[in-house]
């Protein structure tokens, strides 16, 4: 096994650069950058001068801690480097670590050593990324969770009933010539009924769980001049869009990341929708379309204090069939008639006062399947999991239909061995290197 080296920290300058080096050489070459006449103490940071360069000058002076093997993160040693956040400090550090035999690690590789040296199965390994790349509290409690095995061990019992069935029905295969008693199929059928129950609830978990992990697109869009520079500002809390009373001040989409009951937003501001002969307006007004069609949901803002106009109705007509809500804007002042909209009264707000907004912050996570995020018990937040799960119930149903049937063993037996190996996916105790690779693919280089 080689040794690895690679910057945990993010890239660029900054206080404080951490570097990582794990394998059977990551002592010797520490001691190289080091001099260190003494051997590091296990998980104690020790003080000392980074020797690295023409001539092994001295160029920093940091701490370095050590994690002795198998009680490290990847189960062999492993040394973190703290030195000062300059990045030609940094460079220096790996381009030394590489000429004294370590090489760059690929992505993900420290974790993927743990997943391998069984410090972590893979479930707990995704949930490291899930909790770096988490955009709200909420997202970073339920990857937390997993990250401390919740899911891992949530699932052991339902692999525990399915071995436990293939096993009696291997055994009546083998040691019984008559089918099944009455009362052992019934058993059975009980045990695959629970866990096609349990499969179920977790694969329908998935519809908050991935409004935590992928959050969605919300695009705010209507005729000009109607305040929608303004609604954005206010939902974002702060003057990020300019704000005029001139028609088409907006010529750009603009986007900003908020958080919503947990729920990451992605909130678009869009150039007014119009018929226009200027060039610039009329890029602006496409890449408006755009953000509308890319939207998981669309906020259309009418102007409450003037009469509909045709504009505005052209634009409800066209947005019917789309995930929409009605946000009639300027509600202190508003003559907006529902007859425009097909009875929808919309959501009266008011982007100057404030008034209503924290109604479509809640109109907003009502579109949406969010009540498990809420009930703060564990989801389902990674799409290859929700997968798994639901082709493992899958099978898990097929069982059960042919054991109804009166089967034979041998047909009961194909589709309970294709879910317990699902669910095995799960983990990693039976997922295929090829997986591991495109898993592993998405973490950043360090972790």
């Amino acid at each position: 096994m080689s040794t690895i080296v690679a910057l945990s920290t993010p890239r660029g300058r900054g206080a404080i650069g951490v570097i990582r080096l794990s394998g059977p050489s990551a002592s010797s070459i520490v001691q190289s950058l080091t001099r260190y006449q003494h051997e590091f103490e296990p998980r104690k940071a020790t003080l000392v001068q980074l020797h690295c360069g023409p001539g092994n000058t001295i160029i920093d002076e940091v701490l370095i801690t050590y994690f002795k093997s198998p009680n490290s993160l990847t189960g062999e040693d492993l040394f973190e480097i703290a030195c000062h956040g300059s990045p030609a400090v940094i460079r220096q550090v790996i381009d030394t670590s590489l000429s004294l035999g370590a090489r760059l690690a690929g992505p993900g590789e420290f974790t993927l050593r743990a997943l391998s040296n069984g410090k972590i199965d893979l479930a707990e390994a995704e949930a490291i990324r899930d909790l770096i790349d988490s955009q709200t509290e909420a997202a970073a409690r339920q990857a937390a969770r997993q990250l401390g095995g919740e899911l891992s061990k949530a699932l052991e019992p339902l692999k525990n009933s399915l071995l436990e069935v293939i096993v009696i029905l291997e055994s009546a295969l083998e040691f019984v010539e008559d089918d099944l008693p009455a009362a052992s199929q019934n058993e059975i059928e009980d045990t695959l009924k629970t866990v096609s129950k349990k499969l179920d609830h977790w694969t329908k978990s998935y519809a908050a769980g991935h409004l935590l992990h992928d959050g969605v697109k919300v695009a705010i869009t209507g005729r000009p001049n109607v305040g929608k520079s303004s609604l954005f500002n206010k939902l974002v809390e702060r003057d990020r869009a300019i704000v005029t009373d001139v028609p088409g001040t907006t010529r750009d989409t603009l986007t900003e990341a908020i958080d919503i009951g947990g729920i990451p937003v992605v909130l678009t501001d869009t150039a007014g929708l119009r018929t226009s002969v200027d060039d610039i307006e009329t890029l602006g007004i496409a890449r408006a379309e755009q953000a509308m069609s890319d939207a998981d949901l669309i906020l259309l803002v009418i102007d409450g204090s003037v009469p509909t106009t045709t504009d505005d109705e052209k634009l409800i007509s066209d947005t019917a069939n789309a995930r929409r809500l009605l946000v009639v804007n300027k509600s202190d002042l508003t003559t907006f008639s529902p007859e425009a909209a097909n009875g929808d009264t919309g959501l009266k707000v008011s982007a100057k006062t404030g008034e209503g907004i924290d109604a479509l912050r809640c109109a907003i996570l009502a579109a949406f399947d969010s009540k498990g995020v809420e009930s703060g018990g564990l989801l389902i937040t990674n799409a290859r999991h929700h997968d798994l799960l639901a082709r493992s119930k899958r099978e898990v149903d097929a069982a059960i239909q042919l054991l109804g049937e009166r089967r034979s063993e041998e047909l009961i037996l194909v589709p309970l061995h294709n879910g317990l190996r699902l669910l095995g996916e799960i983990t990693g105790e039976t997922t295929s290197e090829e997986i591991l690779s495109r898993v592993f693919a998405t973490f950043c280089i360090g972790k």
